[in-house]
């Protein structure tokens, strides 16, 4: 643009500004009000657009009500556009939006003067059908993700509240868990006549938020494509870890709100300071989209020979298993798992899935620090700077314990579940049970048929667990490494714990040494309560089961389903238990005031062993 003429545009804009500057406030403030109730009503009538069969009226009502919140946000945006200070900046902050808004003007303005669907013509032009449903599909997506961040501004009344970080995470996952319970438990989710029950509703969503894979009854045949979808979106939201999610809403919003998210970001990522938690967080999102796109696509390519009605279909599938594995989650689409007869002897399928559980559960932060460009680019130009003692635990613990759990696996289950089969193909069952049993609960194999060994085996790597940070469970490879770590250095009389060649602070082995027995008693609380109540289907079977809950893995021996209300209560409490739990009681220790240790009591003689 000309100087002359870009100086005459910013006079007019200048006098625009002052003409309009004592409105500006009052206008804006009045759209925000409005949006939040309205946002509110149009989620609900979404909501029940979805989950029930509606009167043709009753769908014309639901119709109108979201046409009329698209326009409000339309001229919500337009207007917040004309009263910005710079135009040009908001637009080029907002691209996207402005394009979506652009568009959907201009496509309301064809349908009403020349009665012509813009939409419909494009999908005609691209030889796609139904692509008029597909995009409104993909605005209704991105209008719940605009409602999230108006609602993310009401994070200014979070201070107010006076929460802590550990209890805001488990509201968050209290909400997100009975929200997806009340979702499931809609006519249109289910095939059954009544729909779910409002127990299994509950259980099925405890177990998604958990990323656990957990599961009262066969979700490929009892479940419709709605509420496959709403499955996935709750174990997305729970594999992010919901606080997380919402923080990265919460921030964008309103960025001069948020230490509290903040805080939490750093308790749960082991962040260095809070300006890294608050790009971590980002990077979280950034990485888990992509590795789970490139996963979909890979899946896509694998299923070989497998039937599907259609391309969608197909695709659904692969989204849905890349989400639930990168998410460490277990849910599958089969019946039979991965176990399933018309899966067995795909093995890039397989591997697909085994690459992406491993992906997601090396943790976010040795992620950030093994793929993230800027990490790599600064270790280059600083050769000196290496990877972190935590991202070095990672890879070592994946590193030790896979090949280990695959030996053990494949020498235990040579005449059990593995007999029979190919040298190659047992080693491949091998390989990759070892790496889900730690955390994914994919199965290759009926785990309700291998042998009391291999059981123990696979309950020990249960309990250990994945990366922390990660979407993994159990108690973290971390935890477990500095207990072990400290329990041989007092074995062979040394004074400090070095990894690494650094020193593990005193506070980290007792935070590492909490966090284990506070896992191991609440393991051992429930296996207790589950004696008590569903003692009858076996100590094994059912120590098996609290395990799997506890530390999210997912893995059965099929008794889920036969367990009592108070053992599936039992079970729901473990997961929630075992997902926020260990966070939490992390955050509350290295976090509590402490009380001044100016003085020293006399050294006490305690007899050991």
């Amino acid at each position: 643009m000309p100087t002359r003429l870009r100086i005459a545009v910013n006079q007019i804009r200048e006098r625009i500004n002052l003409r309009i500057y004592d409105s500006k406030v009052a206008v804006v403030k009045t759209l925000r009000y409005i949006s939040v109730p309205l946002s509110l009503l149009s989620v609900t009538a979404l909501i029940v657009s979805y989950g029930y069969q509606l009167e043709p009226s009753e769908k014309a009502l639901v119709d109108i009500l979201l046409k009329t919140t698209i326009g409000f946000y339309i001229f919500k945006y337009f207007a917040e556009l004309f009263y910005d200070f710079s135009p040009a900046e908001y637009v080029r902050k907002s691209r996207f939006e402005f394009s979506l808004m652009l568009y959907m003007l201009v496509n309301i303005a064809a349908i009403n003067i020349f009665n012509f669907e813009l939409t419909a013509a494009i999908g005609n032009l691209l030889g796609v059908n139904r692509f008029d449903e597909l995009f409104m599909l993909l605005v209704q997506g991105y209008f719940l993700v605009f409602v999230a961040l108006e609602l993310g501004k009401a994070s200014r009344l979070l201070p107010q509240m006076k929460l802590s970080p550990p209890a805001l995470l488990a509201i968050s996952f209290s909400l997100i868990t009975l929200l997806g319970a009340g979702l499931l438990s809609m006519p249109e989710m289910s095939r059954l006549p009544n729909g779910l029950s409002a127990l299994d509703a509950l259980f099925t969503s405890v177990s998604a938020v958990c990323v656990t894979g957990l599961s009262t009854f066969d979700i490929a045949t009892v479940l419709t494509f709605k509420g496959k979808v709403i499955l996935m979106v709750l174990i997305q939201l729970g594999g992010l870890n919901f606080i997380t999610f919402t923080s990265l809403f919460a921030l964008l919003a309103n960025p001069g709100v948020g230490t509290r998210y903040k805080s939490m970001l750093q308790a749960s990522y082991s962040a260095e300071s809070l300006e890294t938690s608050v790009q971590l967080t980002g990077q979280i999102v950034r990485f888990s989209l992509l590795f789970e796109a490139v996963s979909a696509t890979l899946l896509f390519i694998s299923w070989g020979d497998q039937h599907f009605a259609t391309v969608g279909d197909r695709a659904f599938h692969s989204i849905f298993h890349a989400i639930s594995a990168f998410n460490n989650a277990g849910f599958s689409l089969y019946t039979g798992g991965l176990a399933d007869a018309s899966l067995l002897g795909n093995v890039p399928l397989g591997l697909v899935i085994a690459l992406t559980v491993v992906l997601g559960g090396l943790g976010f932060r040795p992620i950030y620090e093994v793929f993230s460009y800027k990490a790599l680019k600064h270790r280059r130009s600083n050769p000196w700077v290496h990877f972190s003692v935590n991202t070095k635990i990672a890879v070592y613990a994946i590193a030790i314990l896979v090949p280990l759990g695959a030996l053990l696996f494949f020498i235990l289950e040579q005449h059990g579940t593995l007999s029979g089969q190919s040298p190659a193909m047992a080693l491949y069952h091998s390989v990759f049970s070892s790496i889900t049993t730690r955390t994914a609960g994919f199965n290759t194999v009926d785990f309700g048929a291998i042998g009391l060994p291999t059981l123990l085996v696979v309950m020990l790597f249960m309990f250990i667990g994945g990366s922390s940070g990660s979407t993994a469970g159990g108690v973290k490879t971390s935890t477990f490494a500095l207990v072990f770590l400290n329990a041989l250095g007092t074995i062979r009389g040394r004074k400090r714990v070095e990894l690494f060649r650094q020193t593990i602070p005193v506070e980290l082995l007792n935070l590492a040494l909490s966090v284990f027995l506070f896992s191991a008693s609440v393991v051992l609380l429930g296996i207790f309560a589950l004696s008590i109540t569903d003692g009858h289907l076996g100590l094994a079977r059912i120590a098996f089961e609290e395990l799997s809950a506890f530390c999210t893995v997912g893995l059965s021996t099929g008794i889920t389903s036969e367990l009592s209300t108070s053992g599936k209560t039992i079970l729901m409490i473990s997961m929630l238990i075992g997902r926020v739990g260990t966070v939490t009681l992390a955050f509350a220790l290295t976090s509590k005031r402490k009380d001044s240790q100016d003085y020293r009591f006399p050294n006490a003689s305690v007899q050991v062993g």
